[in-house]
């Protein structure tokens, strides 16, 4: 699916309205992976696609949803977030439904954004959002704010409005992370190698105007 619009992404864990809400006020047309069909659907939303293996998807969804907007997609070597990201192109995805239930589906969901798979994702999950740092990112973040970088294999960075600035640090997932770092102010971030950037949740537009 093309999209001149972002888009919100809905998975099958709980979502609550508010959550939905903030995602569709930057993300406007809806898609779903597999039983995000029926979440979509139960707050009122008709997703112009949804992709997955089907295997939670209801009959219910399935009679309601334009046999045009479903994509079921049989192969099981690809998680249904990854289905979802390799068939979508838009300005960047907020993605939600995806943490929260089981611990393995939002640890494949990590690996996936590590991969740079599709287009820029925006992750909620909880009290944060989470999103794979790009080469190089300008946010324009208050003193205090919270910014934390996760390695998802090895990766080096250097930093500016960071309380504890990255350079010369070499990060891994068995090794150093990121976490707990603060912002002084504005933060210009470059990194080298899957990094994963998580700010609070109240960042969401900051971090999709830097997308």
């Amino acid at each position: 699916m093309a999209s001149a619009r972002p888009v919100t992404l809905i998975g099958g864990a709980p979502v609550g309205r508010a959550d939905l809400e903030q995602a569709l006020a930057l993300a406007p047309v809806v898609a779903a992976a597999d039983s995000g069909a029926d979440t979509a659907l139960s707050h009122g939303l008709m997703p112009a696609a949804v992709w997955g293996d089907f295997d939670s998807i209801s009959a219910r969804a399935r009679a309601e949803i334009p046999l045009a907007n479903q994509h079921p997609i049989a192969e099981q070597n690809s998680t249904d977030f990854e289905k979802c990201l390799s068939n979508l192109d838009a300005p960047f995805v907020v993605a939600l439904g995806f943490s929260g239930a089981r611990h393995d589906h939002f640890l494949s969901v990590l690996n996936v954004l590590a991969r740079r798979i599709g287009p820029p994702c925006i992750l909620i999950a909880g009290e944060d959002v989470i999103t794979l740092a790009p080469p190089r990112l300008a946010l324009d973040l208050a003193p205090g704010t919270r910014v934390s970088l996760f390695p998802m294999g090895p990766a080096t960075g250097r930093s500016q409005g960071l309380k504890w600035p990255i350079d010369g640090l070499a990060f891994a997932p068995g090794g150093r992370s990121g976490t707990s770092n603060q912002a002084t102010g504005p933060v210009t971030l470059e990194c080298d190698g899957p990094m994963l950037l998580i700010l609070p949740r109240s960042e969401l537009a900051t971090l999709a105007r830097a997308l």
